[in-house]
């Protein structure tokens, strides 16, 4: 019985299902209590830790206040968008004096288990935006740190027009001043033209713009 009771000792088993790291020891090796022999991680759901700017943590309490619950979502290292939404789990109790950042840890389901411990992203967090005015990125450019658009006027005649950047998302800018919703501003060919061209284009409305954006915001 004595024998029997030494047997058992030598079968482990683990306590959940999970992806196992590599074997510290090797066959026949003798090992002490306590020695470690593996990792085995439970990647069914994975725990994402992330830091969010003052301004940010007020609006994503306001949008919690009124739905109860915000999704948020995974850009992966490859610039994708992971597959499943993750909800906020837990908020830190104070600020970081030094960053103005406090930390969130978000909850992500993994049933394919492509996510791993160690993993690096951005995590995106939807803020509703109300009667705002958005533009592609690619409508604009830079001189000197400043930010303009060509705006075609009645006569197709563009004119450089500086724009001031409320915000912007991967593929989109939100304007706080500078254009209308009445502009046209040109999308193609920006750096073909100049101030006071006169040119021949085809409008394209911007719902047809946008299904070709990336319009979730960070």
């Amino acid at each position: 019985s004595l024998a029997q009771t030494h047997l058992q000792f030598t079968s482990i088993k683990a306590p959940f299902n999970g992806i196992m790291d590599h074997f510290q020891g090797r066959l026949g090796s003798v090992v002490n209590e306590g020695d470690l022999l593996t990792t085995l991680s439970d990647n069914s759901q994975m725990w994402v830790y992330f830091n969010v700017p003052e301004a940010e943590y007020l609006a994503y309490k306001e949008q919690a206040a009124a739905d109860n619950v915000v999704n948020v979502k995974l850009l992966m290292a490859n610039n994708e968008v992971f597959k499943y939404p993750g909800v906020v789990k837990t908020i830190e109790a104070d600020f970081n004096n030094e960053t103005g950042n406090i930390a969130f840890r978000a909850t992500f389901p993994n049933p394919n288990g492509l996510l791993r411990n160690g993993e690096t992203g951005s995590v995106l967090m939807t803020v509703p935006l109300k009667h705002v005015l958005l533009i592609p990125q690619k409508a604009t450019f830079e001189i000197l740190e400043k930010r303009y658009v060509y705006v075609v006027d009645a006569k197709n005649v563009v004119h450089q027009r500086e724009v001031n950047i409320s915000s912007e998302m991967p593929d989109l800018y939100v304007v706080k001043d500078g254009l209308t919703s009445s502009d046209k501003i040109l999308l193609e060919g920006i750096r073909k033209v100049k101030d006071g061209d006169k040119i021949s284009f085809t409008y394209e409305a911007p719902k047809q713009v946008f299904k070709g954006l990336k319009v979730y915001s960070e």
